[in-house]
Parts: structure tokens; C-alpha cells; sequence
């Protein structure tokens, strides 16, 4: 089984939202872990929320910093933001790491006009990070199924 870790800032929407669809979608062939390279305290209640609404409960996951990991082999490191590109590690051994860069959903609907705007943000990041996890077996060698 191949082994993923998904890097953001926080750790608490973008790499929290990538780990659970790639469990979901690619159950008994890759396993996903997340972390961030300065974690947040909690998961944003956004995303939970709009993960809820597609059929996914996170509200178990927790961020994680990535020296959680250090000792831990990964086939990729996937970045989804471009401050945790810039700061990513070089102790992956092997790994390939590549970036895949989504917006902040949470920059975003800080200047919503309310709470649904809000909530299109998380909505639309959602969507297209599950686009990007339901495409990597044709963008990841060694993930075709």
C-alpha cells in the first residue's frame, strides 16, 4: 500500500480534507496521513462541516506538526499550499514530493459577507481537492489501481 503525506500551514482544512477523501476513495490501496508545518489547535468548524456534507466525519482528526512523521516513510509528500512548499523538509528520504497548490478556504471567507459566502469557499476547495484525490492514480506512478 502506498503511504501519502499531505503538508498545509495548519493542518486544519486543505491537508485535513485530502487525507480523509484519499482514505475514502482509495481505501486498501493508499493510506494518507496530514500534517502542517505550524498547526492549528483544531480542525476549522468549517471544515468539518462541509465534509459532513459530503459524507465524511473528520471531527476525530486532529492537526498534527509534520516532526510527527520524521521517523515515518512516505512514497509521496504532497504540499497543498505554497508556504508549506517553501518550508518542506528535506528528511523524506525518498519521497517524491510534489505540490499541489489550493486556495486558503479559510483567507477566503474571512472577507465573506456571511456565513454561506463562507461556506462556498470551504465548498469549492472541498470539491476540487476530492477532483485532485480521485485523479491520482494518473498523476501519481505506482498509485494506478
Amino acid at each position: 500500500m502506498l503511504r501519502v503525506l499531505f503538508l498545509c500551514t495548519g493542518n486544519s482544512c486543505r491537508s485535513q480534507m485530502a487525507q480523509a477523501w484519499t482514505n475514502h476513495i482509495h481505501k486498501g490501496k493508499i493510506i494518507a496521513f496530514s500534517a502542517g508545518i505550524r498547526p492549528e489547535k483544531q480542525i476549522m468548524p468549517l471544515t468539518i462541516k462541509v465534509m459532513r456534507e459530503a459524507g465524511l466525519d473528520i471531527s476525530d482528526q486532529r492537526p498534527k506538526h509534520l516532526d510527527v512523521f520524521k521517523n515515518e516513510s512516505f512514497d509521496y509528500v504532497i504540499t497543498l499550499c505554497d508556504r508549506a512548499r517553501e518550508s518542506c523538509p528535506v528528511y523524506w528520504g525518498k519521497a517524491v514530493k510534489i505540490h499541489a497548490g489550493f486556495d486558503d478556504p479559510l483567507t477566503l471567507a474571512e472577507s465573506a459577507a456571511s456565513q454561506e459566502e463562507a461556506l462556498a469557499h470551504y465548498r469549492r476547495v472541498r470539491d476540487e481537492i476530492k477532483n485532485f484525490v480521485m485523479k491520482m492514480p494518473e498523476l501519481l506512478p505506482g498509485t494506478r489501481q
